[in-house]
């Protein structure tokens, strides 16, 4: 695939890549938010990265390693994950699978209410975070961690006598976004935070998407939302990968164009897939994770499948 690279600062971020990004380690440990729950990107080549639970889920790990690979990057991706967890869960019963190698890049997040217990408390995921972080650190002092916040559930806001009820649409998503930032100052090793749950806003301010999938969808609007109105449809993990791949990169996601392959095999068309780019830009780009103007794709041909 031929790319057309940002001027200069984008050309060295990107040639550099070539030679320090080289076999790099990145390990995604989660839950159905990280394997795609909902939609068929949980089966989504899962021949491209390897489960350590030998479970076979491909997910955002897999769009992510499809979003690498054509940016010309060299990364091995690995995915643990268990259903309906929070971080405390991974950090009680599964070192000994994590304990594989010195990772270096490690992409985490907890349970969508922070608390399953208590909606909004960050008390235990701050905690969990912290002793994950000192284990890996461990495994390799160099390690880069990035806490993925998660989005604001539809199901917690448009329901009635829920924890976020009558709320503005983007409400659990700040809030779950303020536990994170806390999460995130108790180790030198964590380096950000992925901001996926105010990219979905983003998207929804844009217009991509709708707001409120009670409601219906609005024509010409995507749903970020699967069937259940909580985890994500094959939009809403898409979105979660542009983010996750901008942030640990460096790389503007519109570099991807909108011939992106596996937007694609996912069945969006042209415009959906420049939009939520533009949406995982615009985020990453106010938190002062990336600069630039609009890149657009060289390709001219609707690719048919990912290289």
């Amino acid at each position: 695939m031929n790319l057309v690279f940002p001027p200069m600062f984008g050309l060295v971020l990107v040639l550099s890549s070539f030679v320090t990004a080289a076999e790099t380690s990145v390990l995604f440990i989660g839950n159905s938010f990280t394997y795609g729950y909902g939609s068929s990107v949980k089966h989504y080549r899962t021949d491209s990265v390897t489960d350590l639970n030998n479970e076979k889920v491909g997910g955002v790990p897999a769009l992510f390693k499809s979003f690498t690979k054509q940016a010309g990057f060299d990364y091995d991706v690995y995915v643990e994950t268990r259903g309906g967890s929070d971080l405390s869960f991974h950090v009680q019963n599964k070192l000994q699978v994590i304990d594989k190698k010195p990772w270096d890049k490690v992409v985490m997040h907890g349970y969508s209410t922070l608390d399953r217990t208590i909606p909004g408390d960050p008390t235990r995921f701050v905690e969990a975070t912290k002793k994950m972080s000192t284990f890996l650190e461990k495994l390799n002092p160099k390690v880069e961690v990035f806490l993925t916040a998660t989005w604001s559930r539809a199901d917690l806001i448009y329901l009635a006598e829920r924890p976020w009820s009558e709320t503005p649409v983007d409400k659990m998503a700040l809030d779950i976004r303020a536990g994170y930032d806390k999460a995130a100052a108790t180790s030198a090793v964590i380096k950000g935070v992925n901001a996926v749950g105010e990219a979905w806003v983003k998207a929804i301010t844009l217009g991509v998407a709708d707001a409120n999938p009670y409601d219906g969808v609005e024509f010409g609007k995507v749903n970020l939302w699967t069937w259940d109105h909580y985890h994500g449809s094959n939009y809403g993990y898409y979105l979660h990968a542009l983010v996750v791949f901008g942030n640990l990169t460096g790389v503007d996601p519109r570099s991807l164009g909108s011939n992106e392959c596996s937007g694609y095999e996912l069945g969006m068309s042209k415009r959906e897939i420049s939009m939520l780019q533009q949406a995982a830009f615009e985020q990453l780009s106010a938190e002062r994770q990336m600069s630039g103007s609009p890149l657009i794709s060289p390709n001219s041909v609707w690719p048919k499948s990912c290289v």
